[in-house]
């Protein structure tokens, strides 16, 4: 099973959050770099700290990405 099935579009999304494996699939980068970003609160955005863990808005990424 390769990523693009085992993850649905951003436009088909139902989630308000992505954990980050999900959320680096779709801005094609690797989850360190939006560990990164969360730490050093200078990527293009910025995480929900959920339970000590990292939580993209879906929102977000569709705006970020241009996807309706």
């Amino acid at each position: 099973m390769n990523d693009h099935s085992r993850y649905p579009s951003l436009a088909h999304e139902t989630r308000a959050t992505l954990p980050t494996p999900e959320a680096a699939f779709h801005l094609n980068r690797k989850c360190q770099t939006l560990r990164l970003w969360a730490m050093r609160e200078d990527g293009p955005l910025r995480p929900l700290r959920v339970n000590g863990r990292l939580a993209w808005k879906t929102e977000d990424l569709r705006r970020l990405l241009g996807v309706a």
